[in-house]
């Protein structure tokens, strides 16, 4: 199956079966184009999670095809696959007995690059992400707020310039200040390194705020992918469901 141009991630009529016989996915067809923000959204258990576990091969599909960069997952070294596709989820991960240095840094480990070189990167990437190298590099987990983790998560998951990025509900355990803080964050470094990024999310509103397009996934199945604009227009009653349990913005009160 030839890539069309521009697109880096594709998905093309995949069925994933769970051992039960259930659908995880049902013939779901998607092309994700190099640069852009795919924000995934639908109720739990829709499929959202399974779709993006495809892409690094965390499981394979029962049918149909899943390319990446022009390749079958299949045809790709699942360990090789995983270091082309950074990976920043809820829970963070960071390992507690490294410092912010180590952690930022366990790919170029794995990878055996040069120590300096190494530490170039992840100063590289500490400062992108907002953590000054000299306050941050050799502080431990435990002795970063959650906000100031998952900056470090992010830069871990740079740290191979990988053209795709895995996100997988990354804001979800922070208090709404720092989630929103993070969102404006996460934007910018986007739009300076122009990582084409999946993001499966719960929130309707960061799935606007962030996503060049959204997809809707109910029951397995794709119902739309749109801009967020578009997406918002339709009259889907399953996407209808979605927006109306999308809590309302407190408005403020006028004076008088």
């Amino acid at each position: 199956m030839a890539r069309p141009p521009g697109v880096i991630v594709q998905f093309d009529r995949v069925t994933v079966t769970r051992d039960t016989g259930v659908y995880a996915l049902r013939d779901f067809s998607l092309s994700i184009h190099a640069g852009e923000v795919m924000a995934v959204v639908g109720r739990s258990g829709a499929g959202k999670t399974t779709a993006m576990k495809l892409v690094n091969r965390l499981i394979d599909p029962s049918a149909g095809t899943v390319m990446v960069e022009g390749r079958s997952t299949r045809e790709w070294d699942p360990i090789a696959l995983r270091r082309r596709t950074g990976y920043v989820f809820q829970e963070v991960g960071l390992f507690p007995h490294m410092t912010v240095e180590e952690n930022a840094g366990i790919v170029g480990r794995l990878e055996r690059w040069p120590v300096e070189r190494a530490q170039r990167r992840v100063r590289e990437l500490l400062d992108l992400v907002g953590l000054s190298p000299d306050q941050y590099a050799r502080r431990l987990p435990h002795e970063l707020s959650g906000g100031q983790r998952q900056r470090v998560g992010v830069a871990r998951a740079l740290f191979g310039e990988p053209p795709v990025l895995l996100m997988d509900e990354p804001f979800g355990a922070l208090d709404p200040i720092t989630r929103a803080e993070l969102r404006r964050e996460f934007a910018r470094i986007q739009r300076l390194v122009g990582t084409t990024v999946i993001m499966v999310t719960h929130d309707l509103g960061e799935a606007f705020e962030l996503g060049t397009r959204v997809g809707v996934i109910d029951d397995g199945c794709l119902v739309a992918c749109a801009p967020p604009h578009v997406i918002a227009s339709l009259p889907d009653p399953r996407i209808r469901a979605l927006l109306d349990a999308w809590p309302a913005r407190p408005q403020t009160a006028s004076a008088g």
